[in-house]
């Protein structure tokens, strides 16, 4: 009887931002093979990866790795919840959010290493409105910005920068009644996310204090702005500070439900779904294994909003890339500084 561990890797050959063909190629050259059985499976249909998963875990497959984004993850990552098969993840989306919170490497050859290496994790998981989810969900504008994302037909940073300038320009904040165990307290608010990660996905830390391991949600509320408060608060979203900012509510709790004044979409982990006026969110306590570097990084990550976006573009001057290469996003955010100052 074999001694060595076995892998099941999923791949959506149509999800994230990356090359499947050569991910492959670089599994079978430096996956660890003194250590692992290893098969390959190409899901075919939406919700085959879920099927996939749920199927190797029954067969006591010992890790279950997902090739993609975050929204392949959380379709593997749901049917793994409380079973003995570990998640791993090799990170090929437009965010990245859950592998970037666990300081798996983005580049596909250190997240094999971090396979190699087989460090195992247990890790909180959310749930709203019975759906799992692993980094965060909410409601209100990041919620609906995920659903124009998901009808835009492009992938990456840049639509997601475009559509969030093009609806800011129309997007009104509602009015939210957050019930816990002690009572209600009553937002107006442009987003409430409520966050097991701290993070969306590209660095962008919505709740900068949140741990996949204390059994706790950071619920962030985003109060109503101005245009004065945008650089700070797109600053902050970068740089890990954005709790700093007064326009920020911070909550920790294990349970809430969200009250809002008509039915509408919510997201988990970018996904958009439709829901109704009443939402309940909650965490659970380590139900999910996953496979991860045993310590953080050792090195810095550049935090700063500009140098993030110079990563983005390129090595050249930031102000000479945006002009030459990104002239629409550009035009789209003078666009929008000037339509706000009009308010």
């Amino acid at each position: 009887m074999s001694s060595k561990k076995s892998i099941t890797f999923i791949v959506n050959p149509i999800s994230g931002v990356h090359g499947k063909e050569f991910i492959l190629h670089l599994i079978n050259k430096h996956i660890d093979r003194n250590q692992y059985d290893y098969t390959i499976c190409k899901t075919e249909y939406a919700g085959h990866a879920s099927e996939i998963a749920r199927d190797a875990a029954e067969k006591g497959i010992d890790i279950v790795t997902a090739i993609g984004g975050d929204g392949t993850i959380n379709e593997i990552g749901r049917s793994l919840i409380h079973t003995d098969t570990a998640l791993g993840i090799i990170p090929c989306g437009s965010g990245n959010g859950l592998a970037r919170h666990l300081h798996i490497p983005i580049n596909v050859w250190g997240a094999i290493e971090t396979l190699n290496r087989g460090f195992i994790k247990d890790i909180d998981y959310g749930i709203i409105d019975n759906h799992p989810f692993f980094c965060t969900c909410g409601v209100g504008f990041d919620a609906f910005v995920s659903l124009k994302f998901a009808d835009s037909g492009k992938r990456g940073l840049l639509t997601y920068l475009e559509n969030t300038l093009h609806e800011s320009l129309k997007y009104q904040p509602g009015t939210y009644e957050i019930e816990n165990e002690l009572g209600t307290v009553r937002h107006k608010a442009f987003l409430i996310a409520c966050a097991n990660a701290s993070q969306y996905g590209n660095n962008a830390y919505i709740a900068p204090q949140a741990s996949l391991t204390d059994g706790m949600m950071d619920i962030t509320i985003l109060e109503p702005f101005t245009v004065l408060d945008v650089p700070a608060l797109s600053f902050q979203l970068f740089n890990k500070t954005l709790d700093q900012n007064s326009r920020i509510k911070i909550m920790k709790e294990k349970k809430i439900t969200i009250h809002r004044h008509q039915e509408g979409v919510f997201h988990f982990d970018g996904d958009p779904m439709m829901g109704g006026k009443d939402l309940t969110v909650e965490v659970v306590h380590r139900g999910l294994r996953v496979i991860a570097p045993e310590r953080g990084k050792t090195s810095v990550e550049p935090f700063s909003i500009l140098q993030h976006f110079t990563d983005f573009i390129g090595t050249r001057p930031l102000a000479y890339s945006i002009a030459e290469k990104h002239k629409k996003l550009l035009q789209l955010n003078q666009n929008l500084l000037r339509r706000l100052s009009k308010r």
